[in-house]
Parts: structure tokens; sequence; C-alpha cells
């Protein structure tokens, strides 16, 4: 598969600074954001069919085949990497400084699925993802990886530790202070993985995306920390890759923790100044 063209994921513009010496002219940075439509292609090779399924808002970092498969595994489409002939972008490839907005996942011609459904498409924003209810119904009737009761088993002070490496890691983060990371640790603290967005679903399908390339789903021995809060949509992302523990900067919402318990998935909250909050399956976290 072709590699992804790197974009820009920054953009400087001219400004206005006021201070208490007065107004001046001068430069910031901002967090780059753009369109990314994701399309399939799917049926018998004789017969291929094509359907666009998400527009989302992402920042285009070049991780776009990433976020593209990220989210076609997250929402049940595909159950692994096997299940894709190949990915790439539509648009012109000789032309690598063109802004790629459209991203073509080709599927193995025995992929079915229910092709209405799909016709409602999954359009979706920066700040918020799927919609919860569609999503809800896609766990209960898709299968996903099966958690172990208390496995894997860490020690807090392992995770008093990861604010501070996920905030050394967002590169991003630091030219704008307006971008969410998620990222993938393993059960010492080491950090395996990050991806950055503008959007917290984004980056996590990205990060998920990853993992599929390089074939380590199911996460069963990993720690995901989100820059932000846990959401209802986080939680069944990450569901769907196999990762136990879910730990968050800030608060998750009742339907977050509603879908952790009844999955045995560990979700931890407000994971800053060493010290945290556990919502569900607290036997993960040891005392030490």
């Amino acid at each position: 598969m072709k590699p992804n063209i790197l974009f820009r994921n920054l953009v400087k513009i001219p400004i206005h600074r006021a201070t208490k010496a007065g107004i001046f002219e001068a430069e910031d940075s901002l967090a780059a954001e753009e369109p990314l439509e994701i399309v399939i292609a799917f049926g018998a090779l004789h017969q291929r069919r094509k359907q666009s399924i998400s527009v989302t808002m992402r920042t285009p970092t070049g991780h776009d085949f990433e976020l593209a498969l990220g989210f076609l595994l997250t929402e049940g489409i595909i159950n692994g990497y096997e299940d894709v002939i190949s990915v790439r972008y539509t648009a012109n490839l000789l032309d690598e400084t063109a802004q790629l907005n459209v991203v073509q996942v080709d599927l193995q011609p025995f992929i079915t699925f229910d092709v209405d459904k799909l016709k409602r498409h999954f359009y979706t924003s920066s700040s918020c993802g799927v919609c919860g209810k569609a999503s809800i119904d896609m766990i209960e009737t898709t299968s996903c990886f099966w958690l172990a009761e208390g496995l894997p088993l860490v020690k807090s002070a392992i995770l008093f530790e990861l604010p501070e490496k996920l905030r050394q890691a967002q590169s991003v983060f630091d030219s704008t202070g307006a971008i969410h990371a998620a990222a993938l640790f393993n059960t010492s603290g080491t950090l395996i993985a990050l991806r950055e967005d503008v959007g917290r679903h984004n980056a996590l399908d990205k990060l998920i995306g990853w993992a599929m390339q390089h074939e380590m789903l199911p996460l069963q021995h990993s720690i995901l920390l989100v820059s932000g809060r846990s959401s209802f949509e986080l939680v069944q992302k990450a569901l769907m890759a196999g990762i136990p523990i879910l730990a968050a900067v800030g608060a998750p919402s009742s339907l977050a923790v509603q879908l952790a318990h009844e999955n045995n998935m560990t979700v931890i909250g407000f994971l800053k100044n060493y010290r945290f909050n556990i919502y569900s399956s607290f036997e993960r976290i040891a005392n030490t």
C-alpha cells in the first residue's frame, strides 16, 4: 500500500495581540482542519460498488489511511487488516502538494454488511462523532474482543506518570493548544504510539488503524490515555479494539461509564496531579 503523503498540521496566520502595553501585529499557529471523505469499494471483483460512508473534519497529519481503517473497524464494517485489499487516495497522486481529502478503502470480496444501514452515512464533525443510539446498536450486534476480568493489572504509580508523558509527546498541542491526543501505553508505562487530531474520535481511530496495520489487535495488554474527556464513543471504539483500560485527563460521561460497566472495561477519569477516579472495573488497578 502506498504510504500517506505528509500534510501540514499547522497553519500560521497573522494576528493582532493585545497586552497591557498595547496592541501589536504578531503571528500565531493554528491546528489545521480539513474534511476527509471515506469511501469503500466492495462486492465481487467483477461487479464492484462504491459507497461514501463518512465525511469527518480532521487534522491532515498524514495519518488518513490509519483514520479510515480505524473508523471501519470501530464501526464493525471490517474485523481486521485481512479484510482490506488496499487503501488509497482517489485524487491525483502525481501532485503530492495537493490537499487529498478522499480516501478509498477496497474491501475483500467476501466482506458482507447491511448496505441500507450504510446509506444513512456517518456524517461527523470535529466535536462529536457517530450518534449514540446507532453506536449502541452497533456494539450490541457486532462481535468485539472479550476483555479478561482483572487483567492486565496496572500499578497506580504507573498511571500517575502518563499525563506528563502524553504532554511531552504532544508536538502539535505545544504549538496550537487546540488539539486532542490519543496515546497507547503498555502496562509498564512505555509510550507505544500517539496520534493527534482536532477530533478526539479521529485521534483514536488513527491510533487503532495504526495498531491494525501492525497486526497488534486486540490491544489487550495496553492502556489508552486521551487528552480530554471520555465519551460513549471513545469507550465504544476502545472496546472494538480490545483495549481494557481507558484513562482520561477529564471526566467520563454517564453513558460512557454505563457501556464500560456492561463490557468489563476499566474507565479512569481526572488523571492529573497524582490522582484519579476509577469509574468501572477497579480490580485492574493495583494500590501501589
